[in-house]
């Protein structure tokens, strides 16, 4: 079974009780008091291999990771350290997440922050927005045909968006799309197995242009120079960084792996 479809089948239900708690139309009235803008998609393109740090609590892969984190103190500590962007996930029943904990990360540093769940329904990218986020996730497999439509609706609330893929089929469709910021994702998701030669595999297909995220399965930084020799811009990283005792020695180290693993020879002659 793909274990996405539960996932979405929540979250459409607490959509319907979100939107009754705050309807649409009181969140855009939100939306000119959010906080500024923070260029998510234009810290990836800087030189280097960034590092999306993930605040996540627990998983469906993993269990339980850190269940009491702080979000806060864990974004400062990522940006400290060097993090291009902080992810939050805001999924409660698999993730132990919220969107609070996104307003929390948001006004703890200053790096973009990503709103990580599962969009089903345009609702959640204007309330991520009214909460402060400067990017959101959309995946293909959860939105097919709709995603040139909530790609439309990002922009419009002035979020950036990350455009989850899985396979070939899938990035044709985000390409097609007008995709400016393309993850691939190394999990399968029915079997949630991860293999780092799928960003391997699809990576050098996505446009120059275009910013590349590898996602999942990044635990060493040998991973992430694999990443990064594939044609990664950057990294999400969570599970590693949310058990790590010192995630920031883990960030400098898949920076430098990375910022190895993307130089010319000539390059790495010289240094």
């Amino acid at each position: 079974m793909n274990r996405l479809t539960p996932i979405l089948a929540a979250r459409r239900k607490a959509v319907v009780a979100a939107k009754r708690a705050v309807p649409v139309e009181a969140l855009r009235d939100r939306l000119p008091l959010a906080p500024a803008f923070r260029d998510f998609g234009g810290t990836l393109k800087a030189p280097g291999l960034g590092v999306i740090a993930e605040v996540k609590r627990r998983s469906p892969s993993a269990g339980e990771l850190a269940a009491e984190a702080d979000a806060g103190v864990t974004a400062r500590r990522y940006a400290d350290a060097g993090a291009a962007a902080i992810s939050v996930l805001t999924e409660p029943d698999h993730f132990g997440g919220a969107l609070e904990d996104l307003e929390i990360v948001r006004d703890a540093q200053t790096a973009p922050v990503l709103r990580k769940d599962f969009v089903v329904d345009p609702y959640q990218i204007v309330e991520a927005r009214a909460a402060g986020a400067d990017a959101v996730l959309l995946i293909v497999a959860a939105l097919g045909a709709a995603l040139p439509d909530y790609l439309g609706r990002a922009a419009e609330a002035g979020l950036d968006a990350l455009v989850e893929v899985h396979d070939e089929a899938e990035l044709r469709v985000a390409l097609d799309a007008g995709a400016r910021i393309v993850g691939v994702n190394n999990r399968n998701l029915t079997d949630l197995r991860v293999d780092l030669a799928v960003c391997e595999q699809l990576l050098p297909h996505i446009p120059p242009e275009t910013v590349k995220v590898a996602e999942s399965g990044i635990f060493a930084g040998a991973d992430a120079g694999r990443m990064a020799a594939a044609g990664a811009d950057a990294v999400l990283v969570g599970t590693s960084l949310m058990t790590a005792e010192n995630p920031g020695a883990l960030i400098a180290e898949f920076r430098a792996q990375g910022d190895s693993a993307r130089r010319s020879p000539l390059e790495s002659e010289a240094a």
